[in-house]
């Protein structure tokens, strides 16, 4: 969990700064058109959703072996 999340925060991250600089990442990259609202939040909901799936795989207890 904790490595799928770092995934996604990062790939928020691009989505993020993509959107400053004049690159976006779902329709020049992906080819996948977004409305307008969706595309406008697309980043921040990655970077919530990698942040939720890195904090819940850390809070997994480790396996011990005896």
């Amino acid at each position: 969990m904790k490595i799928a999340g770092i995934l996604i925060i990062a790939f928020g991250l691009v989505d993020l700064i993509g959107s400053f600089v004049g690159f976006d990442l779902w329709g020049g990259f992906l080819g996948i058109d977004l409305p307008e609202l969706v595309w406008k939040f697309s980043s921040y909901a990655e970077l919530t959703i990698g942040y939720l799936l890195f904090k819940f795989g850390s809070a997994e207890p480790e396996e011990s072996e005896e």
